[in-house]
């Protein structure tokens, strides 16, 4: 799950970083209202976590314009400015949720776990398909009961796979879920991840469509 963060203190910036990767998420952020335009115009990200205080502006105005594009990707206000009349302005303006400075970054995770399944449609918080169950809060993988053990990111690619069960996701479009920008991307790396996948979930399980993607077998047990 990718997020982006737009948020001008680097120290915020950094723990969000790694307690948002060590929940599972792969994390973008950048520090001003120009850049997270820029950015929501090049890539697709499942949520934003937005402040409202940025140098060149206020977050409000980067949530107003994505709303009149029509994107609705999940917005997760975070912000020190928590009275009762920045919430309201915040959510009327279209924003998802709400969170006021200082946080806790297990709450912060589980909201944006909460306005993503909501996006996706998904109202359980565990995904099942056949008879897998996947957690994204523990990041666990069942197959029947039996637990599986997965990487982190062969877990992301049967989460993208599962939130969208029968959808064909393209080599992009999981190389968008599983990678930030900072990272270097071999040309392979989601064939890899898939071949490995495959060997722990069982044959048949994800169906390759050529030139196209993969998707969740339709078919079989």
């Amino acid at each position: 799950m990718r997020i982006l963060i737009v948020e001008d203190d680097e120290v915020l910036i950094d723990g969000l970083k790694v307690g948002l990767g060590l929940a599972g998420f792969t994390v973008d952020a950048v520090e001003t209202c120009a850049d997270a335009a820029a950015a929501l115009h090049a890539s697709t990200f499942d949520a934003v976590v937005l402040d409202l205080m940025l140098p060149d502006g206020s977050g409000l105005d980067v949530l107003a314009e994505m709303r009149q594009r029509d994107d609705a990707t999940p917005v997760l206000l975070l912000t020190a400015r928590d009275s009762v009349a920045d919430r309201v302005s915040g959510l009327d303006a279209g924003a998802d949720d709400y969170l006021g400075k200082p946080f806790d970054l297990d709450e912060v995770a589980a909201r944006l776990r909460a306005l993503t399944r909501r996006s996706t449609g998904n109202a359980s918080a565990i995904l099942r398909w056949k008879s897998f169950q996947l957690d994204p809060a523990s990041m666990s993988v069942s197959d029947a009961g039996r637990p599986l053990r997965l990487s982190r990111r062969e877990f992301s690619i049967l989460r993208a796979l599962m939130d969208r069960p029968g959808q064909i996701l393209s080599k992009t479009q999981l190389e968008e879920r599983l990678y930030g920008w900072q990272e270097d991307v071999e040309s392979n790396t989601i064939e890899v991840h898939i071949h490995n996948l495959r060997g722990k979930l069982g044959p048949g399980r994800i169906e390759t469509v050529r030139g196209v993607g993969y998707r969740l077998a339709e078919s079989g047990a």
